[in-house]
């Protein structure tokens, strides 16, 4: 746990939990999977982008324990204003507060958490701005917190409180 917390910080109740199945945690923290920054950082995409679909998959899949834990730690640090959090739960985002590039990540979260699918027009803004690597990282990022937000709805953590 050392290697995924600030030393004074407790640990998150999604840690915990998955730490009950020690050889499972100790493989994701191991592999990289899991980290402080959380679940599949290769510090490829850039913090802010890669921090907005993690928020909007957490909004998408309404998973307010997860969301509540990257708004309460990381989400600033990463980048993210408070009106560009706020906006990540909102069903239709502000067109002023991202990048066309942008807009078009978080439509392709919506799609895949709400359809298991993108349109064709999200998909050809996307490859005009991202490369095959990034939109299969986006892609997987989004499938990841998808699972965490599966997994919180199995066990119901209670709200971390890090303020």
């Amino acid at each position: 746990m050392a290697r995924l917390v600030p030393a004074g910080m407790a640990p998150p109740q999604i840690f915990l939990t998955v730490a009950r199945h020690g050889e499972l945690f100790k493989e994701m923290v191991d592999s990289g999977l899991l980290g402080p920054t959380g679940l599949a950082d290769r510090r490829r995409l850039a913090p802010p982008l890669r921090e907005a679909v993690i928020l909007r998959t957490c909004a998408a899949a309404r998973c307010d324990y997860e969301f509540n834990l990257h708004e309460q730690t990381i989400s600033r640090r990463m980048g993210l204003s408070d009106a560009q959090i706020t906006d990540l739960r909102e069903a239709a985002p502000d067109t002023t507060l991202w990048s066309r590039e942008l807009l078009a990540v978080l439509r392709l979260v919506d799609g895949l958490v709400q359809r298991l699918d993108v349109d064709d027009a999200t998909w050809a803004e996307l490859r005009r701005h991202f490369d095959e690597a990034a939109l299969i990282e986006i892609t997987q990022l989004v499938g990841h917190y998808t699972g965490v937000a599966m997994l919180a709805a199995l066990v119901k953590p209670a709200f971390d409180c890090y303020r």
